[in-house]
């Protein structure tokens, strides 16, 4: 019996043009193994819309677009026997490389006619769901200038940003309780990892396991600014937890203090949260396809 699919494209997603994304389903997707429906969103939470009424009627939904895209269409078939699909489309695509998708569309639906699948664990901040990153800090500052802005998303307009926000932003203080220990730290960001990396293979927890029913968390100390390229490049070489300004605590359920309200970013979007912060890991969450080479 074949499978039924149903594709979900965002069309602004990573500013990447996707007209021609039908014609590739059309090309490349095996059709003796899926019969297929295709939906381009319209505007924010349509996919997740979508992706809730694809539930018991198709076997698998696939997000065509980044980790924004990801999110939402994840969010939508969470804890139901729906399977992710993913064709990255986005400007970091972090969850995608972290389980080996590869980013040429074409093999990336060669990969999803394999079908590969395992389960994965999901994280919540505030009850809303993340997958891959969540955190707060610099990251979710860069984050919340990049959707006040103009400029395009991408690697390059990230580091700009970095750049030009790294010399006035100013490290905040936090309470933080992990599996009921507290910890008082100073913090440039924090970082509740799922997978190893943000996107674009910077990995700021590189032991991190999207099945062992935990969460990194990851605090990126205060640092002197000349050391910002080091940091950099210790993410680009997975070697950020050898650094003495990165500690990384692993656990299950977190709770964060904060001073006042700021952005926060779950898997890379941006929004406002207030002083008290809940995060919990909620294994085998979500059923995902994964590249051939993915390793359990």
């Amino acid at each position: 019996m074949k499978r039924k699919a149903l594709f979900i494209i965002n069309p602004v997603s990573g500013g990447k043009n996707k007209d021609g994304v039908p014609e590739l389903v059309q090309k490349y997707v095996d059709t003796t193994i899926f019969d297929y429906d295709i939906e381009f969103t319209t505007g924010i939470f349509h996919a997740n819309g979508l992706a809730k009424a694809a539930v018991g009627e198709y076997d698998i939904v696939v997000a065509v677009g980044g980790d924004g895209t990801v999110n939402e269409v994840a969010s939508g078939i969470v804890n139901s026997d729906t399977t992710l699909g993913v064709i990255p489309y986005g400007s970091g695509n972090g969850l995608s490389r972290f389980l080996n998708i590869p980013m040429n569309a074409e093999d990336a639906f060669k990969t999803l006619n394999l079908a590969r699948a395992i389960t994965i664990d999901a994280g919540k901040m505030n009850g809303q769901w993340f997958f891959n990153m969540a955190g707060m800090g610099f990251d979710a500052h860069i984050s919340h200038v990049f959707a006040h802005g103009s400029d395009k998303r991408g690697f390059v307009s990230y580091f700009k940003s970095s750049i030009k926000e790294i010399s006035t932003y100013q490290s905040k203080n936090y309470h933080i309780e992990i599996d009921g220990v507290p910890y008082d730290r100073e913090a440039f960001m924090l970082s509740m990892a799922n997978s190893s990396q943000y996107g674009n293979n910077a990995h700021v927890s590189p032991t991190a396991s999207v099945q062992d029913g935990l969460l990194d968390v990851c605090i990126i100390k205060p640092f002197p600014l000349w050391r910002f390229p080091e940091m950099g490049l210790r993410m680009f070489t997975k070697t950020a937890d050898s650094s003495k300004y990165v500690e990384i605590i692993k656990g299950k359920h977190i709770h964060i203090t904060r001073h006042q309200e700021g952005p926060i970013h779950l898997d890379g979007e941006p929004q406002v949260a207030g002083t008290n912060i809940d995060i919990e890991v909620v294994p085998n969450a979500l059923n995902v396809i994964v590249g051939a080479s993915y390793k359990e």
